[in-house]
């Protein structure tokens, strides 16, 4: 739970978990559609806040929570006067919606963040985009021209009111803008009624998906400031900080964890739907990004080869990896997915491991990944003799805010996040964990790391090969 202090700036919105049903009912488009009313049950909050509690539609399971500061203007949340136009995109003088876009837009995002988010299922999205003929393909349109705008009207709420500034670092506002604008983009596009209509739905979601790509490093650089503009008003330096930060700032990390998973969902969707639209004919077993018989050991060999080549460049040599198990067997995964956990858990090995022996004349011990299948999970282990992790640090390595390499977004500006995304390095994010396990957990996985401080570290990767598990949505 937060520290006491925290509750001062405790005004971003609550979220809770997404409707039952999946992509659409084939038999209309309109049926995909979850309740828009934001209509419910106002209360006063003895900590100054409005209370605003209302049954969740019938493709929700469960009720959903709302908090702003107390106003008569519902609109003030977002800050004070209006511009009529937009201002310029590197402009950042001000930092509230309210002082950068119409009001009209403003108060249409207000509206949307209220609606409820409708989460699919692996298998839903196998089921639905098996024969992509054209009418699933208008629907399929039909559904993202109405849910996508949702979900990035609830992310432009949540980074319009982080704690401790966060709003107003750079970064964060050039993201916000981004959703914004996206969302603006989404709304402003007629109704899908005709292919061509949804051709260009097509190519404008995907360009969407383009112009988002550098979200991940942006948002990093931002927290990454906030931690030094903390450590420097504490009197300490930005590494003794990174210890402690973690644990002293939760609402930051449950701010991350939501907004990743959100953004995940969203690629995931637009992904999906363009890849299901330009079918690549070499792509055998494919339905979309969905591989139908996906071998995880070929997936393994890929991953283990990327992060290889990165430790080579980095240190000069690799460890050895040897990989046990999955020769025979297959199930329905996204390959992008699998290949961003495996490399971020084969990377953390070998760098452990070389920095371990980087002194040593002997050669340094293997890493061993195994394969296990079983009746509802597919799991791969990776153990490494990397020396392990205290006990005492074990906690913080699902922190954003904590990293045990120096940190590659200290060397770099905003406009570098913006136009590169970021140096390609071994380690210094502090991010390669934390986003791992939300992949494994975006379609019902998990993600498991056991140490023994001395020896080494294991790390268990649990995919779910049912597929029924649907998006846990912020």
């Amino acid at each position: 739970m937060a520290h006491a202090g925290a509750s001062a700036c405790r005004r971003a919105l609550t979220r809770t978990r997404p409707g039952r049903n999946g992509w659409a009912d084939l038999a209309s488009a309109e049926s995909v559609m979850c309740s828009t009313s934001a209509e419910g049950t106002l209360q006063q909050l003895p900590d100054g806040t409005q209370h605003i509690r209302r049954e969740a539609s019938p493709h929700t399971a469960v009720r959903r929570t709302h908090r702003f500061p107390v106003t008569n203007n519902p609109y003030d949340k977002w800050g004070g006067g209006v511009k009529n136009n937009y201002s310029s995109p590197r402009a950042y003088t001000s930092t509230t919606l309210a002082d950068k876009f119409p009001k009209a837009l403003v108060d249409d995002i207000y509206r949307s963040s209220f609606k409820n988010q409708t989460g699919v299922s692996l298998k839903y999205m196998m089921d639905f985009g098996s024969q992509p003929i054209h009418r699933q393909l208008m629907v399929s349109a039909q559904f993202l021209h109405k849910e996508l705008p949702v979900r990035l009207a609830h992310r432009v709420a949540e980074l319009e009111n982080l704690p401790l500034g966060l709003s107003s670092k750079q970064q964060v506002r050039q993201v916000r803008d981004w959703y914004v604008e996206s969302y603006d983009e989404m709304k402003s596009f007629p109704p899908i009624e005709t292919v061509e209509d949804e051709q260009k739905f097509t190519h404008m979601i995907e360009n969407v998906m383009n112009k988002h790509a550098n979200v991940v490093p942006m948002i990093a650089r931002g927290v990454l400031e906030l931690k030094m503009e903390l450590a420097q008003k504490n009197g300490s330096s930005v590494k003794n900080l990174e210890k402690t930060l973690g644990h002293d700032l939760p609402e930051i990390s449950q701010f991350l964890d939501g907004f990743y998973m959100s953004r995940i969902g969203i690629r995931m969707l637009i992904g999906q739907h363009v890849a299901l639209k330009n079918v690549d004919a070499t792509q055998k077993d494919h339905i979309g990004l969905i591989c139908t018989k996906m071998s995880p050991r070929d997936v393994v060999a890929d991953a283990i080869e990327d992060a290889r080549a990165i430790c080579m460049r980095q240190y000069g040599d690799a460890p050895e990896v040897e990989v046990f198990g999955g020769e025979n067997f297959t199930f329905a995964y996204v390959p992008g997915h699998l290949h961003q956990m495996l490399f971020e858990l084969v990377k953390n090995s070998l760098r452990a491991v070389s920095d371990k022996y980087a002194e040593s004349l002997d050669n340094p011990p293997p890493i061993r990944v195994v394969i296990a299948e079983g009746a509802e999970d597919v799991t791969i282990k990776i153990s490494d003799e990397g020396g392990g992790i205290r006990r005492s640090g074990l906690a913080r390595i699902w922190t954003y805010l904590y990293t045990t390499a120096d940190s590659p977004l200290l060397d770099m500006d905003g406009d570098t996040a913006m136009v590169q995304g970021g140096p390609v390095v071994l380690a210094g994010y502090g991010y390669g964990l934390p986003l791992s396990r939300l992949y494994a957990r975006y379609f019902g996985g998990d993600l498991q790391v056991i140490s023994m401080d001395g020896y080494g570290t294991d790390a268990y990767l649990h995919l779910n090969r049912l597929g029924n598990v649907q998006e846990p949505l912020p």
